[in-house]
């Protein structure tokens, strides 16, 4: 059985702009949740992205329901698989990816292997997976779940949450936590700037950062 659920609001432009200039790393000074797991990586190097949770739980070898979808994204949505634990099928290919990119998908987010990765390069579509398989899903009409709560790299995401990518990894916001929280890391980034012409004056960075007070503090005689 097949449970289809309604496109999810996409993320307001101004908001997804603003993710774009936030680094995944940085959000990890902020917080420890939302995070997928770090073996879900960028097939394509240097690549940030920002866009709308679309979710798909595909179970076993069926990429019906991901072939389905091709018909129903949008310009600005991320495509996030939950693959149950499938390690071995590839689910997204080289006319996946086409498909995806006449969509205006913006990347795509995998549990699980893909394959084709030329055409990633090829037609400039950013890829996290946990890596390539020549193994194939195959159109078996068996089930699926479209835009339900799923499990990514042990991350619950839901439809509709704000999606940030880059080559540190994949964080999942919910939409009205992601602006406040991308203010605070830009924020950050901009006071690091600031840290980094001071260690180029010649200052040490211990002794910017607290350090060097803390240590000679408890320093052994």
């Amino acid at each position: 059985m097949f449970d289809i659920q309604p496109m999810p609001e996409q993320i307001a432009p101004d908001l997804v702009e603003l993710l774009e200039k936030v680094e995944v790393a940085t959000i990890g000074h902020v917080l420890h949740s939302g995070f997928v797991d770090p073996s879900i990586r960028a097939v394509l190097p240097n690549k940030r992205v920002a866009g709308t949770a679309v979710t798909l739980r595909i179970p076993n070898a069926d990429s019906s329901l991901l072939h389905y979808l091709t018909q129903l994204v949008r310009p600005g949505d991320i495509v996030v698989i939950d693959r149950c634990g499938d390690v071995r099928h590839a689910c997204w290919g080289g006319v996946i990816t086409n498909a995806m990119k006449l969509g205006g998908v913006k990347a795509g987010v995998i549990d699980g292997p893909a394959t084709d990765f030329s055409e990633f390069t090829k037609v400039d579509m950013p890829m996290w997976c946990r890596g390539p398989s020549p193994i194939t899903t195959k159109i078996l009409g068996l089930e699926g779940a479209l835009n339900v709560p799923v499990s990514v790299g042990g991350q619950v995401i839901h439809p509709g949450d704000a999606v940030l990518c880059d080559e540190s990894g994949v964080v999942a916001l919910r939409p009205t936590e992601a602006r406040a929280i991308a203010e605070r890391a830009i924020s950050m980034q901009e006071a690091e700037i600031v840290l980094l012409q001071r260690l180029r004056a010649g200052e040490k960075l211990p002794d910017i950062s607290g350090a060097t007070k803390l240590v000679e503090a408890k320093r052994s005689a």
